[in-house]
């Protein structure tokens, strides 16, 4: 009997009694399997980067060596495979072709959920859990360790708690954690970069349970050697999330809370990040509201009890304007100063509101006194 796999293709990932294997990988070890040529050819972009520069060449490598990088940041490749999730973890729908459908879908109607007792049950439930993980990675942040390890601990912790690693394949995103190194503002992918002395690095977590999302990450400093403006760039987005939060009870516009981060960032001589926003999340990983973080926004909605969504301030030392590589993922600094970014899940209640994904007071990652 032959036993069925799933295409290694990420814009496919469907089951398939197929033997077409790429060659390169054959070499190297790696048996993945592809439905038919077509579907090899058409994910081959994004499958080669699991490959090594040359058969005889087997070091880390930048697989854009043309593209002007704003700081001294460098993708290091190969990527490790997509790792798998066991067939009986229930999955969100981008989990086999990387098109969130009814994410979509949901947007067109722009409506902000309000969650019943029973869904916030489940939506708490999610962000314990993931604090969990984001805890276990952060304990594991030291020189010498590379982001893929990290990811392959958050990987293995979420599907340890029967849950799905919400950023695995989400359009076509190969890794289950975003690590944003140093100058990278988000979504930086994991790979054989090296963590140093000094560094600083953003860990988001985020997973899928019993059928609703957890949102959460941190900015960790790597070593004990921190340099006093990237020790104020992570101090201060810190602060304008706790500044941001304060502010949020019912009647509250989501509109507001931008003013509040912007000049907290702005006395500290930072600057706030528009290209990217908080969010509403639960139900879907992404929805309404859009939760900005600079002062004068436009967005619609007004707080009531029962919203989930996320406040996540990205403060840059220097510049605000963003970088993406061509990786279609990593977002930096277009300066390349550092940037720093702290995520909370929040629940409106009644009289005010609720972090979901709270630090304990084990969590790793304790504030650090500015430098004079």
């Amino acid at each position: 009997m032959t036993v069925k796999v799933h295409c290694a293709g990420l814009q496919c990932g469907k089951e398939t009694d197929s033997g077409l294997k790429c060659p390169i990988c054959l070499k190297n070890g790696i048996t993945q399997v592809f439905c038919d040529e077509t579907c090899y050819k058409n994910n081959y972009k994004s499958h080669k980067a699991i490959h090594y520069k040359s058969d005889d060449d087997h070091s880390p490598y930048d697989p854009f060596p043309k593209f002007k990088y704003a700081g001294g940041l460098r993708p290091h490749y190969p990527l490790t495979p997509k790792r798998e999730v066991p067939a009986d973890i229930e999955k969100p729908d981008w989990a086999a072709n990387g098109l969130p459908i009814s994410e979509q879908i949901n947007y067109q109607m722009q409506e902000i959920l309000v969650y019943k007792k029973d869904e916030i049950k489940k939506i708490r439930k999610a962000c314990m859990l993931g604090r969990e993980i984001l805890d276990i990675a952060a304990a594991a942040i030291k020189p010498g360790i590379t982001t893929d390890e990290l990811d392959e601990i958050v990987h293995n912790e979420t599907i340890k708690r029967k849950a799905y690693p919400s950023p695995l394949n989400y359009y076509n995103f190969p890794k289950s954690l975003c690590t944003s190194v140093n100058e990278t503002i988000c979504h930086g992918i994991p790979d054989k970069t090296v963590l140093k002395e000094g560094d600083i690095v953003n860990l988001d977590v985020s997973l899928y349970y019993d059928g609703f999302h957890a949102d959460l990450n941190e900015t960790y400093y790597v070593g004990e050697n921190i340099d006093k403006e990237v020790i104020n760039t992570v101090e201060t987005a810190r602060e304008c999330l706790k500044t941001a939060i304060k502010q949020c009870k019912p009647g509250t516009t989501f509109q507001c809370l931008g003013d509040f981060i912007e000049k907290h960032a702005t006395q500290n001589k930072t600057s706030v990040v528009r290209a990217y926003c908080g969010h509403g999340t639960g139900k879907f990983f992404h929805c309404p509201p859009d939760v900005p973080h600079y002062a004068n926004n436009r967005t619609p909605g007004v707080m009531r009890p029962g919203m989930v969504f996320t406040i996540e301030p990205m403060i840059n030392a220097g510049v605000v304007q963003a970088v993406t590589w061509p990786d279609d993922w990593t977002s930096t600094t277009q300066d390349g100063k550092v940037s720093a970014q702290f995520e909370h899940t929040l629940l409106v209640t009644e009289h005010g509101v609720e972090i979901l994904s709270a630090r304990n007071k084990k969590s790793p990652g304790s504030p650090r006194p500015r430098i004079k």
